[in-house]
């Protein structure tokens, strides 16, 4: 059984999508970060950043103490290994798939998540800043279109890439993004969006939270941390 610690981010939609994906039996343990759950003790020693997603896996594969791993691309990586699926055999494919992850996670997420606060949250509206982070969106998206050319998925068969990248391309409208400028990315997204696993995932996330807005309140919790958070959890700890 695998206890994931989620909520409803392009993050955590990753898991889900995998899970839905594998039939990989799982629990999902909500974790409200506008509430600052994520700051909670029994949270933090299975994610030491205070983010989610994060599994707890109570049955790993090859025995012993239940494992735990934080950060969305290791939970991909470890997920595939158990599951054996949604990671390509052969070395070249394999390595592409990596590749392909690491690119999603070193770039796509963080400058997608730069657009969506410098555009939609962010209380003051700064020009340069938005220009900065939808033009690299869109830089990005171009990236992803001329992979996608002549594939069906970003390394030809559906795997841990292609789940990683799609939640981040979701909110297309809101990043200022035009998909028909990217039609091998459009074609990639409708074709994800449609599988069955993808559907289940997406309606479990409406089951842990329908609110389509972000609070004022969360928006502090969320945007309003310094290592001064990381001070007070180490006070607590020494305690």
């Amino acid at each position: 059984m695998i206890d994931l610690y989620y909520w409803t981010t392009p993050n955590g939609h990753k898991i889900t999508m995998f899970l839905e994906e594998t039939a990989l039996k799982y629990r999902i343990v909500p974790v409200n970060i506008g509430l600052g759950e994520q700051f909670e003790q029994s949270f933090l020693e299975i994610s030491p950043n205070n983010r989610i997603p994060a599994i707890v896996d109570s049955q790993p594969e090859r025995g012993g103490d239940p494992i735990s791993v934080f950060e969305s691309g290791a939970i991909l990586l470890y997920l595939a290994d158990k599951a054996g699926q949604l990671m390509p055999v052969g070395i070249g494919p394999h390595v592409q798939t990596t590749e392909w992850l690491m690119w999603q996670m070193a770039n796509l997420g963080p400058m997608l998540g730069q657009n969506h606060h410098f555009v939609t949250y962010a209380p003051n509206k700064i020009p340069y800043a938005i220009d900065r982070y939808v033009n690299e969106t869109s830089r990005l998206y171009a990236v992803l279109d001329r992979q996608l050319e002549g594939r069906e998925f970003i390394v030809n068969t559906y795997s841990i890439a292609d789940i990683a990248c799609y939640p981040w391309i979701v909110s297309h409208e809101r990043q200022l993004q035009d998909l028909d400028r990217f039609p091998n990315l459009q074609r990639w997204f409708e074709a994800i969006r449609e599988r069955p696993a993808t559907r289940r995932a997406y309606a479990r996330g409406r089951e842990i939270n329908d609110q389509p807005a972000m609070s004022e309140e969360a928006k502090k919790v969320l945007f309003g941390q310094t290592d001064a958070v990381v001070r007070d959890i180490q006070l607590k700890e020494s305690e």
